[in-house]
């Protein structure tokens, strides 16, 4: 039975929004559920289901068709921390060289399951592998301040290679050795986005890191319109990038392709959500730090998200959980803080049981779990603990 959401919660009445009072207006206009949803019972069959979901997905997130996978270069081998580090480079049709950082334990033969890292956006433009990695016990003071606050002090990649994965973190889009460059721009001469003194030198020196940071951050307006205008979405954009990478971590002779995960968390979590719900070879996905539902962006926190987060039209068919229900039965994972400041807690304990009821109706209710754990926006000890034994249930149990 389809329902308004303005029924479906009049225990909760909403009086104010973000949009003033237009936002209770916006928020009845979708069907709960929505058109596509597998919770609505318009499906008996889940295979016609996924099919017909996954095409309209497809259509309205609009990846681009990026080519072959690349050649890949090694740029630097060496070893660290009991791990072997190969530092690596490939060139898509468009943009600077994707750098990318692979992790695997010292001395394993045969092939191992293989993860896919997402980094994290945090409002940190200029950097991306390097967030949830480490190569060295020389680190850059921000990102040994970055992965404190938000990981417990842990670099998470090394820390789940370390159980026996081959582990592949690249820069997504716009991040790192994919960001947009002042060189390449043409000038804009005002607003927060304005190039006039800005420039390319001395890049790792920290007070230039945090202006950068904070330009990109009024840039995403530019660049989400901009790609708009060319018929793309920006989630269409890095669900490209990522699976050239997966296709990349897949190919390896060292990686068994049957057995492939990914994960991230906050802007990792994010695009696992739409890389786990659009490509299947990811037999097991954990995102931490991203769920919640349309309506609470619409009505309470759109502010708090990036650009990275929207796709037109398509709260009509499914809502923002059912992107990542797309995999389903395939085994999904997601973390969630009660104090996070990204959502609100009711918006996201109904996102995770959105999630719960789809997995429920596709007969497989034990392949998806939710957590929910005290404190903020971050991937801690316990989380990545939790989410490093869910890896080992689904990739190698």
């Amino acid at each position: 039975m389809k329902i308004k959401k303005s029924m479906f919660r009049m225990h909760n009445e909403i009086s104010k929004s973000i949009i003033g009072n237009y936002g209770p207006w916006a928020n009845e206009l979708p069907e709960d559920p929505p058109k596509l949803s597998l919770r609505n019972g318009k499906w008996g069959d889940i295979d016609l289901w996924r099919s017909e979901a996954m095409e309209k997905a497809a259509e309205l997130i609009s990846s681009p068709n990026i080519g072959k996978t690349p050649k890949v270069n090694i740029r630097k081998k060496y070893t660290y921390d009991g791990l072997e580090i190969e530092e690596l480079s490939w060139q898509l049709p468009y943009g600077r060289v994707t750098q990318a950082i692979l992790l695997k334990p010292i001395g394993v033969k045969g092939k191992l399951p293989g993860i896919l890292g997402l980094h994290d956006h945090g409002g940190w433009k200029y950097f991306g592998k390097r967030k949830i990695t480490r190569t060295s016990d020389q680190i850059h003071p921000l990102i040994a301040e970055h992965q404190e606050k938000d990981y417990g002090g842990y670099a998470w990649a090394n820390e789940i290679c370390k159980r026996g994965y081959v582990v592949l973190v690249h820069d997504a889009f716009a991040f790192a050795s994919r960001r947009v460059m002042f060189e390449d721009m043409e000038e804009i001469s005002s607003g927060d986005f304005a190039t006039t003194g800005m420039s390319d030198k001395n890049p790792e020196d920290s007070e230039n890191i945090i202006a950068y940071n904070k330009w990109a951050g009024a840039h995403e307006n530019i660049m989400a319109k901009s790609l708009l205008s060319s018929g793309l979405t920006w989630p269409g954009v890095y669900l490209a990038e990522d699976q050239m990478a997966l296709n990349i971590l897949s190919d390896r002779k060292d990686v068994d392709s049957e057995h492939l995960g990914c994960g991230g968390l906050s802007g990792g979590g994010l695009r696992t959500i739409f890389l786990g719900g659009m490509d299947h070879r990811i037999k097991c996905a954990i995102s931490a730090g991203a769920l919640s539902t349309w309506s609470d962006f619409l009505l309470n926190k759109s502010y708090t998200h990036t650009w990275m987060t929207f796709v037109p039209l398509i709260p009509k068919y499914l809502d923002f959980p059912e992107i990542l229900g797309l995999r389903a039965p395939l085994p999904t994972m997601t973390l969630s803080n009660n104090q996070d400041g990204l959502f609100t807690l009711p918006e996201m304990k109904r996102a995770a049981k959105i999630l719960q009821d789809v997995f429920s109706k596709a007969g497989a209710k034990d392949h998806y779990k939710g957590g929910f754990y005290e404190g903020g926006h971050n991937f801690d000890a316990q989380m990545q603990q939790d989410a490093f034994n869910w890896f080992d249930k689904w990739l190698k149990g």
